[in-house]
């Protein structure tokens, strides 16, 4: 995280506040004009499809990111709902810089591989952020469905085995997209995730080690008797 203060320090002028409400505004209005106008075949025109960027509709290296998940009228809000707590939350604790960093990473790498596998999908990006703050607020309770309480920390490993499934069983584009979308999530976590199994190993070692010691004092003991 030091290289990301230097940064900010630098540029975080330039940082978007609020960029999840932005995100969240932009899917409901595409949900919204693609439900009510499905003529105007609106998706097709914000999908990141390469073949396409390569020919100078640049602005699809974008827009994808406002494409909403498939659902019904009822998921699509308790979705964007999600994002946005989710998003806001996460803008809350690190600043609007580091946000930006972290979804901009996911971008990156869920464009570049589009443009290697033909294949686009904002799902695992924006799912990058559940796990984000899932792994800051593992007991955060959310309602799912605005009824029943879940803790984040059990809808993180549903996600991760979404993610796990895609990576063993889907398709070659759909491995390298689901790989690709946490790579900000290991960036951001990934040295903390390895601190920690470090420390509970060496708390395992000296504990087995404690327990070692008195058992061969008590040997010890009972060799003088």
């Amino acid at each position: 995280m030091r290289f990301l203060d230097r940064l900010e320090r630098r540029f975080g002028r330039y940082a978007i506040k609020g960029l999840m409400t932005y995100i969240v505004i932009g899917n409901l209005a595409v949900f919204i004009f693609n439900y009510l106008m499905p003529s105007l075949n609106i998706i097709p025109k914000l999908a990141l499809i390469p073949s396409y960027v390569l020919k100078g509709q640049v602005w699809r290296l974008i827009t994808y990111i406002f494409i909403p998940p498939p659902s019904n009228i009822i998921f699509i809000f308790f979705a964007l709902y999600f994002y946005y707590i989710i998003g806001n939350s996460l803008e809350n604790l690190w600043g609007s810089f580091k946000l930006n960093i972290y979804y901009l990473v996911g971008m990156i790498g869920t464009t570049i591989a589009a443009l290697l596998t033909g294949y686009s999908d904002a799902t695992h990006l924006n799912l990058s952020l559940f796990l984000a703050f899932a792994y800051l607020f593992p007991n955060y309770e959310v309602l799912l469905f605005f009824i029943i309480p879940v803790k984040m920390k059990y809808l993180a490993w549903l996600n991760w085995a979404f993610i796990a499934f895609r990576v063993i069983f889907g398709t070659f584009a759909q491995k390298i997209i689901a790989i690709v979308s946490v790579i900000n999530f290991l960036l951001f976590f990934g040295p903390d995730i390895i601190n920690r199994i470090k420390n509970r190993r060496n708390v395992y070692v000296n504990r087995k080690n404690f327990y070692r010691q008195i058992e061969e004092g008590r040997k010890a003991n009972d060799q003088y008797r």
